[in-house]
């Protein structure tokens, strides 16, 4: 059964209704909104087998530059997204901004699969980087807004997750397509991206908006609905239905009273916001220099100085080190509520700075020699070092960001999260085939020098986000919890509960 329900856009809902509809309503949000890591993913993925392949490499007679140029290209369009679409989000709504997204992203895709020459191919790639980043920059904060506070987690967390399931496909695609003697050979997989895009699109109408956004924009009892829908089926008489609700309106009424405002400037007008933005803002820093770029972009040259110089070898490795890669992730992803987030990111960042300076070394004694077993050692080093990563920052890169980041400053925090993070890989995927050529297995090393420092940051700056809810984590930032109801996961567990006085009074209240 489906619903029909106000969104205050000119998208319809037709949400799922009726016993387990909820646990329906979450895999629904989580598999429209994974078109940011499919489409990354698969893009990552895809220029990996393309730049192996001699029929892509020839057609645009392709250098280090030229290479580094169309790869990262994909970056400058995120940037330009990450500088507007935060804006786009808080005023159209969740929804609409994820469909202008998606249509963004196929016309782009359309004209990369049709591209002449390097001018034509760099141009499709900016406009697929400003497609795939503005649903960047909706999808994290409608997730963590719509999402209950037990599903969260695994939501944000599976979302980024998909970036391998996205690469898997395009690996898979890359090596079918590998024997063509036609342009076909690189140009259908280039098409084959604008797929999640159109899966987003078709998913759109089932799924309700952000009960945060609705709240905000003053239509609480829409609101109201939405927290039921996802949180009890359904059931407005649900305690924390009620009391998810109440903390929301409270903490919006706080942050409306203390002149909080939707813009970019508020993300830096008082200690707190700029305490939270640089918080997000670190996850995109540490984990684009963790060392990932070089195996997710350039596994090519990397397997090449490691001694595997076969065209078919490399894209074989290319399809088993994604299926690792999503495995290592989806581990990551079931542990990281029992876990945590800071002790999560300190596990893989500090086992993938082991793994990186192992790569390093078995590449300098082994890059040039004909050992199969110190070649293979390599490859197997390189394995672990992706699946170190995996494990702990690709869960985490979605999560904590939308989570550290209070609602005045939500969109516009994750827009700004994107630009960095996007301004970084420019910088690192540009130049990281330069010095793969330059400077071989020094790069390693050198990317390892700076992981170390990574450790000690999170070590020190980091706060844990674990078992809160988005309102609730106003006490670690601000000292202070702006709603007086117990917290959600006390009421989840049983050990508190709502007085019959709120819960008339909050009844009352919901228009």
């Amino acid at each position: 059964m489906a619903g029909f329900e106000y969104t205050e856009s000119w998208i319809p809902a037709y949400v799922p209704s009726g016993s387990g509809s909820s646990r329906v309503i979450a895999y629904l949000l989580v598999f429209c909104s994974i078109i940011t890591s499919t489409t990354f993913g698969y893009d990552g993925s895809m220029l990996n087998g393309l730049n192996i392949l001699p029929s892509y490499t020839n057609y645009f007679h392709l250098n280090p530059a030229t290479t580094g140029l169309q790869t990262s290209s994909v970056f400058i369009g995120g940037c330009l997204a990450g500088l507007c679409w935060g804006k786009v989000t808080d005023m159209a709504g969740r929804r609409v901004s994820l469909f202008w997204a998606a249509i963004i992203t196929i016309v782009a895709v359309i004209l990369q699969t049709a591209a002449q020459d390097v001018a034509m191919f760099v141009i499709a790639r900016i406009l697929i980087g400003f497609g795939t980043v503005a649903s960047g920059c909706a999808s994290p904060p409608y997730l963590a807004e719509t999402l209950p506070l037990h599903w969260r987690g695994w939501g944000l967390g599976f979302f980024n997750d998909a970036y391998y399931v996205g690469g898997l496909i395009a690996a898979g695609i890359t090596y079918g397509t590998a024997e063509m003697t036609s342009t076909w050979a690189w140009r259908a997989p280039s098409l084959v991206q604008g797929l999640f895009s159109i899966i987003c699109i078709v998913i759109l109408p089932f799924i309700p908006e952000s009960p945060r956004w609705l709240a905000h924009r003053g239509n609480r009892d829409a609101a109201f609905t939405v927290i039921a829908q996802t949180y009890a089926d359904g059931d407005r008489e649900s305690p924390i239905v009620l009391a998810a609700f109440k903390e929301i309106v409270d903490t919006l009424e706080y942050e409306k009273n203390s002149d909080q405002t939707l813009s970019l400037m508020q993300c830096f007008k008082t200690p707190s916001a700029r305490r939270r933005l640089l918080l997000a803002c670190s996850a995109a820093v540490f984990s684009t220099i963790a060392g990932n770029v070089i195996a997710s972009y350039y596994l090519g040259s990397m397997l090449t100085n490691a001694g595997i110089t076969s065209t078919k070898t490399q894209l074989e490795i290319n399809i088993i080190l994604n299926a690792w890669s999503l495995v290592c992730s989806l581990i990551g992803t079931l542990a990281i509520d029992r876990v945590g987030r800071k002790p999560t990111a300190l596990i893989s960042q500090s086992l993938a700075t082991v793994f990186i300076f192992i790569v390093g070394a078995l590449t300098k004694v082994y890059g040039t020699s004909t050992n199969n077993s110190g070649i293979y050692g390599t490859v197997a080093a390189v394995f672990l070092f992706m699946g170190a990563y995996s494990y702990g920052w690709t869960p985490l890169l979605y999560l904590y960001p939308p989570e550290v980041l209070n609602y005045p400053i939500r969109a516009n925090g994750v827009a700004i999260f994107q630009f960095v993070a996007n301004a970084t890989a420019v910088l690192i995927v540009f130049t990281m085939p330069i010095a793969i050529d330059n400077i071989g297995w020094k790069t390693y090393m050198i990317n390892g020098a700076w992981d170390v420092l990574v450790i000690a940051l999170i070590a020190y700056f980091w706060v844990e986000t674990k078992g809160k809810t988005l309102e609730e984590l106003d006490s670690v930032f601000e000292g202070e919890k702006h709603s007086d109801v117990p917290d959600l996961e006390l009421i989840y567990n049983g050990k508190e509960s709502l007085s019959e006085d709120v819960k008339v009074d909050l009844k009352s209240n919901v228009g």
